[in-house]
């Protein structure tokens, strides 16, 4: 008991440490030999100056672009709570799962 004891805590110890280890900003080359930063979250930037402002112009429009979509998605999820009359009842979107799927009926299938 004592042995499996220690192993988990020294796996612990390991998977703690890996863990921190991952936390910095890691200088790379690419194989064109431009150096740009690998960050934490998994993204990579540019070093020069230059091209990092660029790249981060291009990742502004990005997220904004999504930010949209996710907007339209709400607006659009908040609508189709409550259509038909008093309320009751939903609105069915094209896109939706339930959309055009016609009859359940097996004798007209």
């Amino acid at each position: 008991m004592n042995k499996f004891l220690a192993g988990a805590a020294l796996g612990l110890l390991l998977c703690a440490g890996s863990a921190l280890a991952q936390q910095g900003v890691i200088e790379a080359t690419t194989s064109s030999g431009e150096k740009v930063r690998l960050l934490p979250d998994g993204r990579w930037e540019f070093v020069d100056g230059q091209k990092a402002a660029v790249q981060k112009a291009e990742r502004q429009v990005e997220t904004k672009k999504q930010e949209e979509v996710r907007q339209a998605e709400i607006k659009r999820e908040r609508a189709a709570q409550g259509g038909g009359q008093l309320g009751i009842g939903r609105t069915v979107y094209e896109g939706d799962k339930d959309y055009n799927r016609g009859t359940l009926n097996p004798k007209i299938r």
